[in-house]
């Protein structure tokens, strides 16, 4: 029976010859630039040089107390950073759903602002604020030999940057929670902390839950913070780079990187497949009225004043990189000066010329790649479909060290040469970008009647010619978010690719990077201020081309 459908489901396929060819090519795609790397990082930490199976190393490593104290080190970062950003982001969401709070706007902005700014920015403030020169520390307290690194800053900066996946996340729970369930426990006399403890909060534990794994998996992939500010505290992804590149040790990377790997795609699986499946909420229908948001002062002043302190240590941080890029000397000689930006548009220009044209190739792959993923599994049904879903997904779980260990090990030789070049760096950004224009994708296309799709095929249209005429413009917002989130995450990678650069395509990160390791932090701020000036016009670039495509689709 199983064996007539999918022989019914092929001829159908045969009947569109595009279809049959796209669905191939992104089959090709997936395989050789998701699933192979992964695949060829496995096998290289279970098989000897000679190419038979030794497991003699993986026991080695996980026998090895450096290795698990390493591992432990990386599950505290994540489980307390997950912890704390989604508590704040929470009270963040639900200031700003449920209550009429002034500077509703702002406070949008401000969560926004950790998300679309480069790396480092943040572990550069807390130098700059707490280090041996910090502003705080030696010219406020007068303390000179405060140590900034260490555990205690990786979660401040790490709440800091992932508290917005939080919000986001929660903003989107707690506005679907039907109003009237809340309503009816206020009518029936129950106060609005008996409500919010007995209805709202354990309507939004869903949700709750979602970002709690959303957090772990970025903070347990982070590399540009614990390279930085981790001092003695090893974490999995920056070991990973250091036995490759200090030790050289490609078999004990591969190891480290796997270490990493299995609790991110555990909390992939978990937030994906079991959680997405899962609501508290009984009560169906539409509610009789809008939300009504509250503005009782014992809650709105409350939440304003937290949500205004989160917004000004935001503020302080990215503040204090914009003011560091204009000083000679942080903590020494705080005269203004240019040379700091001299310097970038100089010397250091050519990394940055590099990731804008990297970013600019691999934007329109990965947000066209993504929407025709999305139209596929959503409203296509061919064999592998589900397949097709999961491995464009995938990559979200994997840490950017484990995809670029994986990507030398696959693209570094025989038939492949490929690293270094420009081509490995335009696809493993296209493909490390993807799941965020198909998921945008996907939960668009659930929303749009598919009779509209089925009327221009029914006129004779292809699927090709029904993607691009009718399906794409409809995606248009979704596009818009692939799009940004591709270019943004392209200009802002550097645990994916400091393995894959070479003196010909140097990237503005790496460069970034390098200022940190030779303490030139003034520098390494006017790059960071260079890079976030460029992501915000990308930004309203993309934001218009894709107005006019949607103008220019209806005009046609």
């Amino acid at each position: 029976m199983r064996g007539r459908e999918m022989r019914r489901r092929l001829v159908h396929m045969a009947k569109d010859p595009a279809l049959f060819l796209i669905v191939i090519l992104v089959f090709v795609g997936l395989a050789l630039f998701v699933v192979f790397p992964l695949a060829k990082i496995f096998l290289y930490s279970i098989t000897s040089d000679s190419g038979s199976l030794d497991f003699g190393p993986a026991r080695e490593a996980l026998a090895d107390r450096g290795y698990a104290r390493t591992f432990g080190n990386s599950m505290l970062l994540g489980t307390i950073t997950a912890i704390i950003a989604t508590i704040v982001g929470y009270i963040f969401a639900y200031a700003l759903t449920r209550t009429d709070m002034p500077l509703r706007g702002f406070f949008k902005a401000i969560a926004t602002i950790p998300i679309i700014s480069p790396p480092f920015i943040l572990s550069l403030s807390m130098i700059f604020l707490f280090g041996r020169n910090g502003l705080v520390t030696r010219r406020l307290l007068g303390i000179d030999d405060f140590d900034v690194y260490g555990l205690r800053s990786l979660v401040i900066v790490q709440s800091i940057s992932f508290f917005p996946i939080a919000y986001l996340t929660l903003t989107g729970i707690l506005s679907k929670i039907n109003p009237a369930v809340e309503e009816a426990a206020l009518n029936l006399g129950a106060s609005k902390l008996h409500i919010f403890l007995t209805v709202t909060l354990p309507l939004s534990l869903p949700g709750i839950a979602s970002a709690v794994l959303l957090v772990f998996i970025q903070s347990m992939e982070d590399f540009s913070n614990p390279v930085v500010i981790a001092g003695n505290f090893s974490t999995l992804a920056v070991e990973a780079y250091r036995i490759i590149t200090g030790m050289y040790d490609m078999r004990g990377g591969s190891i480290m990187a796997l270490m990493l790997l299995f609790p991110t795609l555990t909390a992939f699986v978990l937030q994906k497949y079991w959680l997405s499946g899962r609501s508290f909420v009984t009560v169906t229908g539409k509610p009789g009225q809008a939300r009504q948001r509250t503005s009782d002062p014992a809650i709105v002043w409350p939440l304003f004043a937290f949500c205004a302190l989160v917004a000004a240590v935001v503020i302080l941080f990215y503040g204090t990189v914009l003011a560091g890029a204009f000083v000679k000397v942080w903590g020494i000689n705080f005269s203004f000066t240019l040379d700091h930006f001299r310097y970038v548009f100089s010397l250091g220009w050519a990394p940055m010329r590099s990731s804008i044209i990297l970013a600019m190739l691999s934007t329109p792959v990965s947000g066209i790649l993504g929407m025709i993923i999305a139209f596929l599994v959503i409203r296509k049904v061919f064999p592998g479909r589900r397949l097709m879903e999961f491995s464009s997904l995938l990559v979200f779980a994997v840490p950017g060290t484990v995809v670029g260990i994986g990507y030398i090990l696959a693209f570094n030789g025989p038939p492949f040469f490929l690293t270094g070049t420009a081509f490995i760096l335009v696809m493993v950004f296209a493909f490390r970008n993807l799941p965020v224009g198909v998921e945008a994708g996907s939960s668009t296309l659930l929303q749009i009647d598919p009779s509209i799709e089925e009327a221009s095929a029914i006129l004779g249209a292809t699927s090709a010619t029904t993607f691009r005429r009718i399906s794409l413009p409809l995606l248009k917002q979704a596009f818009f978010s692939g799009l940004v989130y591709s270019f943004v995450r392209s200009m802002t990678a550097v645990s994916t690719v400091i393995f894959l650069i070479s003196p010909r395509w140097n990237l503005a990160t790496t460069r970034v990077f390098s200022l940190f390791e030779a303490s030139k932090y003034s520098d390494a701020a006017a790059y960071i201020v260079i890079m976030i000036i460029i992501i915000l016009a990308a930004i309203a670039l993309l934001n218009g081309l894709v107005g006019r495509m949607g103008r220019s689709e209806r005009g046609a």
